[in-house]
């Protein structure tokens, strides 16, 4: 038996500006591949500044997330298909970078773990399961919810945004195509405009370039917020081998001034946490009350330093060159 095609979906499929087709590439299959290679490059071109008009959003987001790590909440990344992947991608990369507990940040995509590699056929159509799927991780209402989608309209997505939202917790939409669907079940909604993609309606390409972007800033942004680095330095680093100790050692140099064998008996009197080692470099207090000074200020370095004077009565601060910027 034939299922009969939707006339109407088909219509409203063709008008969404990530299905729309390009113009500028409609001949990208005669052209010679450095010629090829260049249109698809200057398309890319157009993606940063497409996110910079949703800066505000993305900043709203950032706060938010802030508020709900602080409180013990999470930030959960749900989608399907590559806006999936994409959210998976960065909530998996945010334990090793930053050293938090991958629980911290969630990344959910219909069908399963299998669907980072396998189409699973129907998922993203299983409205249902997005409320399920987040069922399942005892969603809550310290939370905060980004549902990622193209199209604006993939029914798992928008099943989980409700869901998110009727349970009370911050939801976000993340999608390429304004006022589109889930824009209308989401808090905030975060939707750059990159226009027609270089291949018609191959979402991968500039839409989730424009994704991953985004995401970037939301876990980055939030992961700043909470101390999780001092100046541009990720000071949580976990000092787990050779490689990463070495460059723990590096960030004490590269901060303090210190040469690398004080910067190495420094870190293992902090017991390999960098962030430690900092403080007491920079204030000349003992590991232990080092430890407390971080407690209270909620692991936020720069904060602690800021609060507290050396014990030579001078304030406390690095001992790194400073830039002209500075």
């Amino acid at each position: 038996m034939t299922t009969r095609i939707d006339t109407d979906a088909v219509a409203a499929l063709r008008g969404l500006v990530s299905e729309g087709r390009n113009p500028r590439t409609q001949q990208i299959d005669r052209l010679p591949v450095a010629e090829m290679l260049a249109l698809i490059n200057s398309e890319d071109a157009h993606v940063a500044a497409a996110v910079q008009t949703e800066l505000p959003a993305i900043a709203q987001t950032v706060t938010h997330v802030e508020a709900a790590f602080r409180d013990g909440g999470r930030l959960v990344y749900i989608g399907a298909g590559t806006s999936g992947r994409l959210g998976v991608l960065d909530a998996s990369e945010c334990p090793p970078t930053f050293s938090v507990d991958p629980g911290m940040v969630v990344g959910i995509i219909a069908g399963g773990d299998i669907a980072l590699r396998d189409a699973v056929e129907g998922a993203e159509d299983d409205r249902a399961q997005g409320a399920e799927d987040l069922r399942a991780i005892s969603l809550t209402d310290r939370d905060v919810v980004v549902g990622i989608a193209v199209s604006g309209k993939t029914p798992y997505v928008l099943g989980a945004l409700d869901y998110a939202r009727d349970l009370g917790a911050v939801t976000v939409a993340l999608t390429c195509n304004p006022g589109s669907a889930i824009t209308r079940h989401a808090e905030i909604a975060i939707a750059p405009m990159v226009g027609p993609e270089v291949l018609t309606g191959s979402t991968r390409l500039k839409s989730g370039t424009a994704q991953k972007m985004v995401l970037n800033m939301i876990s980055t942004g939030a992961m700043i917020r909470i101390g999780k680095t001092y100046e541009n330095l990720m000071v949580d680093l976990r000092v787990s081998n050779l490689k990463l100790r070495t460059r723990a050692v590096g960030i004490l140099c590269e901060t303090t001034g210190i040469a690398p064998e004080e910067a190495d008996r420094l870190l293992e009197q902090a017991g390999n946490d960098v962030k430690l080692a900092l403080f007491m470099q920079m204030t000349g207090l003992d590991p232990e009350t080092s430890a407390a000074r971080l407690r209270a200020s909620g692991g936020v370095l720069r904060q602690a330093i800021d609060g507290t004077t050396r014990t030579d009565g001078q304030p406390a601060k690095d001992g790194h060159p400073k830039t002209d910027a500075e």
